[in-house]
C-alpha cells in the first residue's frame, strides 16, 4: 500500500482537502477565527493536519466502485 497523502479535492459536492488512500475529507470543526488572515490560515492548516494525521483509513473506506 502506498503512503497516504493529503491532497486537494475539487468536485461537485466537495471542495477542500482529503486523503489520497480513503474517503476521509477535512471539514473544519468551526468557523475560521483569528486576528489576521495569516493566523486564520495557520489555525486552519494546523487543525487540518492534526485531523489528517489522526484519521484511520479503515474507518473511511471508499465504495468499491470508486477504487482505481
Amino acid at each position: 500500500m502506498m503512503p497516504r497523502k493529503l491532497e486537494r479535492i475539487k468536485g461537485q459536492d466537495f471542495q477542500g482537502f482529503g486523503c489520497s488512500e480513503c474517503n476521509w475529507k477535512f471539514n473544519p470543526s468551526s468557523e475560521l477565527s483569528g486576528d489576521s488572515l495569516d493566523e486564520m490560515k495557520r489555525r486552519y492548516e494546523a487543525e487540518r493536519d492534526e485531523e489528517f494525521a489522526a484519521h484511520t483509513c479503515l474507518k473511511h473506506k471508499r465504495p468499491t466502485d470508486q477504487i482505481t
